[in-house]
């Protein structure tokens, strides 16, 4: 369980395929704080520690994940917003991620206004029903609040802390973000669906 709220950005050092999987290595100062079999949220898609080498780490993409996220597309030289799973002795200062990207959805313009970025991205209309006015959503690891929402697109505001320490300010038109929402959402529409 995670909170939205990143801790590094951490480069991409190698990629390769074993099979249908993706073996992504990460380098980082919070190498030395991991454990194998520790899970980690890359860009929103909580991951396993398999292996630590100095600053250095191995984690595993299965195929499952490479369909229905952007971690596929991921090369040496990139940065991933890295949050380590929540402690429940602290406040949750984002709100509750499980890591488990629901979408893709494509970024549809960034327009820097005096100092913030407005962002605005398009999902799938299936998942219309879990997204509501000032909720909130996980976009590539990051807990934001969303507005302007339609049943297929919405804004969200990125302040220059945000804009600085994530790889938001890699996104730009046409890019691929993972998208996971928010789970009280999912459990309610779950409840509804089954009720009918």
């Amino acid at each position: 369980m995670f909170t939205g709220i990143i801790e590094t950005l951490a480069e991409v050092v190698s990629t390769r395929k074993e099979g249908a999987n993706l073996v992504l290595t990460i380098q980082t100062p919070l190498a030395a704080e991991l454990k194998i079999d520790q899970s980690v949220s890359h860009n929103g898609v909580c991951l396993t520690v398999t292996g630590i080498r100095g600053d250095t780490y191995e984690t595993v993409a299965v195929d499952e994940t490479l369909q229905k996220t952007n971690l596929g597309q991921l090369t040496p030289t990139q940065f991933v917003n890295l949050e380590r799973a929540m402690v429940f002795n602290g406040r949750i200062d984002g709100h509750l991620v499980q890591g488990h990207v629901d979408s893709v959805g494509e970024c549809l313009s960034c327009e820097e206004q005096d100092g913030s970025w407005l962002y605005r991205f398009r999902y799938p209309t299936e998942f219309a029903a879990l997204i509501v006015e000032k909720g909130s959503i996980c976009l590539n690891g990051i807990s934001l609040t969303v507005f302007n929402v339609t049943n297929d697109e919405f804004s969200v505001a990125i302040i220059p802390y945000t804009y600085e320490f994530t790889n938001i300010s890699n996104i730009k038109a046409g890019s691929l973000v993972n998208l996971e929402f928010d789970i009280l959402g999912k459990y309610v529409a779950r409840q509804m669906a089954v009720r009918d």
